[in-house]
């Protein structure tokens, strides 16, 4: 019980702190030995911190419903987020398989980070098309393991001119069609046959708990305008791995 409920809290720290997720898990789940339900187990997690979302941005989406523009502006983001991640995923997961490769885009995703210092004072608030596609278009690059989601989408809006609330509350609240639409299409590979579903349950309120409290510290973070210190965090990981595991 105790695996499950260091992957979710794992999963929950990782998934909206932009250090990226995937290699952190896949990496703690051979290391705990979960691998008889690994699927299962990496979907009830990942469902954890989507709900995590929607609990947290919970009065913000209800005004969005009441936007059509900004609600017309996530269509956008999903629909080039799901061509990318549909068409490409296998080839994107093949290429990355190696932990080396994972290193390098570790790398990446810490560069863009430490670059976001030039871009944290930026006072735009107004979205438009263009960063409706642009942030699609970083998000679906996001299925690479070693490039962060919130790390890369983010950064996108930052880049962008928009000041650092408005990138923090769309570039998340745009990220759940999304995620929650991969765990529909990798749930169709889980077997439910003789499956112990009490540690599930454990991962997924762990999960579940640690991703709003996570979403607290980067909001926190991003007030303070720090989010280029987890780039250095990224590269070190990335640097320990080429150096250390083959």
């Amino acid at each position: 019980m105790l695996k499950y409920i260091i992957l979710g809290i794992v999963q929950g720290l990782t998934e909206f702190l932009p250090v990226s997720s995937s290699g952190h898990l896949v990496i703690l789940q051979k290391v705990l030995g979960v691998v008889e339900q690994g699927i299962a187990v990496s979907i009830v997690l990942h469902l954890g911190t989507s709900f995590a979302l929607l609990v947290f941005f919970f009065k913000d989406i209800l005004n969005l419903l009441r936007n059509f523009r900004i609600l017309s502006y996530i269509i956008i983001v999903t629909l080039v987020t799901g061509i990318i991640d549909i068409s490409g995923k296998d080839f994107f997961e093949r290429l990355f398989n190696s932990p080396r490769l994972v290193a390098m885009a570790l790398i990446v995703t810490g560069i863009i980070l430490i670059f976001t210092r030039k871009f944290t004072h930026t006072k735009r608030t107004a979205l438009n098309i263009k960063d409706a596609f642009l942030l699609g278009l970083t998000q679906g690059l996001a299925i690479i393991p070693g490039i962060s989601r919130s790390g890369i989408t983010i950064s996108t809006l930052l880049f962008r001119g928009m000041d650092r609330q408005t990138s923090f509350r769309f570039a998340f609240i745009a990220s759940i069609p999304a995620v929650f639409g991969a765990a529909i299409l990798e749930a169709k590979d889980i077997s439910l046959a003789f499956m112990d579903f009490t540690p599930l349950i454990i991962g997924f309120i762990f999960s579940l708990l640690t991703g709003i409290l996570s979403l607290k510290v980067l909001k926190i973070i991003l007030d303070k305008a720090k989010l280029y210190s987890f780039g250095y965090y990224c590269i070190i990981i990335a640097v320990i791995t080429l150096l250390f595991v083959k």
